[in-house]
């Protein structure tokens, strides 16, 4: 009579004999057809799962019926500066090195950034709040330190976020890091607005 030994998962390990090895594979089939059929369900129970995110985030949806939105005033994004635009936009210091000179129509809040930065990434939707909020009375511009590292040399920007805080008539001012929703509007206002 041979003998082997058998291990389960759940039970200990113990000798069998032939005789008792049919019963070893009957309690496998029965195992494995558990297993099986546990596995079905987790699977059918996955896909309830997503047809429910799906039809729920679908109905969430509204139709576009055509019609075109228009902005208003209070509806103003951050705009997106190149070194170019910079130059025609905000202040040409390739002409006059030596003065700084805002070409500007109105104050403006220009966000230094990077798209790996987390703390870039905190502060851009406050920006984006506060260019709504601010809509006709200053402009929010945002450079990205990757692309126009010429534009970062220039101003010695060494860390990021670096917030440059452009009034109408003086020197811009320089802030480090992220700051607080209150904290921009309190620099918007007193340096930018001289409320």
């Amino acid at each position: 009579m041979a003998i082997r030994g058998v291990l389960y998962r759940n039970l200990p390990y113990h000798i069998i004999t032939r005789d008792e090895c049919h019963l070893g594979s009957y309690i496998r089939r029965i195992v494995t057809k558990h297993v099986s059929k546990k596995t079905k369900m987790k699977k059918i129970a996955f896909a309830l799962i997503m047809m429910t995110m799906v039809v729920s985030s679908c109905s969430g949806k509204q139709k576009d019926n055509g019609e075109k939105t228009t902005k208003t005033k209070n509806e103003m994004k951050t705009i997106p500066l190149t070194k170019e635009e910079f130059l025609s936009k905000v202040a040409n210091y390739e002409k006059s090195p030596e003065e700084w000179k805002y070409l500007g129509d109105k104050p403006a809040v220009i966000d230094f950034y990077a798209s790996w930065c987390g703390p870039c990434k905190m502060i851009a939707p406050l920006l984006e709040e506060l260019a709504a909020e601010y809509g006709d009375q200053i402009y929010v511009y945002k450079i990205n330190t990757e692309e126009e590292q010429e534009l970062a040399a220039a101003f010695g920007i060494r860390s990021i976020p670096t917030l440059l805080f452009v009034p109408m008539n003086g020197e811009p001012q320089m802030a480090q890091g992220a700051m607080p929703k209150a904290s921009l509007k309190e620099a918007i206002e007193k340096v930018l607005l001289k409320k």
